[in-house]
């Protein structure tokens, strides 16, 4: 079929929420992904980090067959004979007492966001909490979470926001100090700002605000969402630093492996006792089909290494990029396989060159305009690194404006 019928067919039916590449994938495998017309792209993007197992897993969809011969939606009113093991296994792996199951990101980031202020109204006997968060965060866009976005399109039109939210500086410990009064409950960030453009704080600076939340009785909260699971070459992007780990810590996109949104929210025992039944829930959420995903998905992580090979290939990837001569290039930063690059104003923004290296057979995607983000699955091979490399040296050195 001709590609124009997919894209106008999608263009008239719908809604203009996003500003895709003009290509139409159909089909996926590991690392490539082809086109209506079989042509063959590497994926550099990943769904946003939600493929670190790469295209179509045999291993998630072999748990995928066997579990839809069973049941796949039980809803919470009923035990299922997946979600206590998926429960079991992702708190073990992440070193926590227990999780609460939801779908896409956005909704785990709503559940910790829940969970904070009932923990400080009946723990900390804080009545109206506050939480601090950080510029150029990006943790999802429901209405509660662009109420502190500071990216101006993320909010426009979209008013009255929630309250309850103080803005810091990302990367300034002065900064959280300064803010947390009598009403601070929760800090909430991410560990690497990767919408915002692949930023990536101090060394020492998650231990620091771990240790004032721990002096002030105030909940820690990372958002791993796109960074957790191996995507940096740790397993979280917190354990970098020195007894940093959060108190609250959340998790999705990789969990299901790019098959179906499974996300978590993982604390301990005594912050989860404030949550009782009918407090919070999901007609999806935990779900047994979801659940056999996420367990084969997090399978996969352990099994085949996925954590080591983004730390080594994400490495070698990083030193090849900074050999680029290119005077579009301002910086290029990353950890493990979460890199961006970052050019010049005067490069007339990053969008052309991602359209320029998708006719080179390479899909990714930018990000805050100036920034291309490279994130391919972390099954990824030095063969695939190099191929990937070509393409992006040729396009930053011979682009013209």
């Amino acid at each position: 079929m001709d590609k124009n019928i997919f894209l106008e067919t999608t263009k008239q039916y719908c809604a203009n929420n996003y500003n895709p590449l003009d290509v139409v994938l159909t089909k996926g495998r590991g690392v490539w992904v082809y086109d209506e017309k079989g042509r063959k792209y590497i994926d550099f993007l990943s769904g946003y980090s939600a493929l670190n197992q790469g295209h179509n897993h045999r291993l998630i969809i072999d748990a995928i067959k066997k579990q839809i011969k069973g049941i796949t939606l039980t809803s919470r009113a009923f035990y299922n004979d997946q979600l206590g093991f998926f429960a079991k296994e992702l708190c073990q792996l992440a070193g926590y007492e227990m999780m609460l199951p939801m779908n896409t990101g956005a909704e785990a980031v709503e559940t910790a966001i829940k969970l904070a202020r009932k923990w400080g109204l009946y723990q900390k006997k804080v009545k109206y909490g506050e939480i601090l968060v950080c510029k150029n965060n990006f943790h999802g866009r429901t209405i509660t979470i662009i109420s502190f976005s500071t990216e101006q399109q993320y909010r426009d039109g979209f008013s009255p926001f929630t309250k309850g939210f103080k803005i810091i500086e990302f990367n300034s410990l002065k900064a959280v100090k300064n803010a947390i009064s009598d009403k601070t409950i929760a800090v909430l960030m991410e560990p690497i700002q990767a919408e915002g453009g692949i930023i990536i704080p101090d060394k020492g600076y998650l231990t620091g605000v771990a240790n004032l939340c721990r002096k002030n009785n105030i909940l820690f909260m990372l958002d791993e969402i796109q960074t957790g699971l191996g995507r940096i070459g740790k397993l979280f992007a917190y354990e970098y630093d020195y007894n940093a780990k959060p108190d609250v810590l959340i998790v999705g996109k990789a969990l299901s492996g790019g098959f179906y949104p499974v996300s978590a929210v993982l604390s301990s025992k005594s912050i989860f006792r404030v949550i009782k039944p009918g407090d919070h829930g999901s007609t999806f959420g935990g779900n047994p089909l979801a659940s056999a995903i996420a367990r084969a998905s997090l399978n996969v992580i352990i099994k085949e290494k996925l954590t080591e090979n983004s730390y080594l290939q994400g490495a070698y990837f990083l030193n090849s990029l900074k050999t680029i001569k290119s005077k579009w290039i301002k910086e290029i930063r990353g950890k493990g396989l979460l890199i961006g690059i970052e050019l010049h104003k005067k490069a007339g923004g990053a969008r052309r060159f991602c359209e320029a290296l998708m006719k080179e057979s390479l899909l990714c995607k930018e990000t805050h305009e100036n920034v291309i983000r490279l994130a391919p699955p972390l099954i990824i091979k030095r063969e695939q690194i190099d191929f990937a490399f070509k393409k992006i040296k040729k396009i930053l050195e011979n682009q013209n404006k």
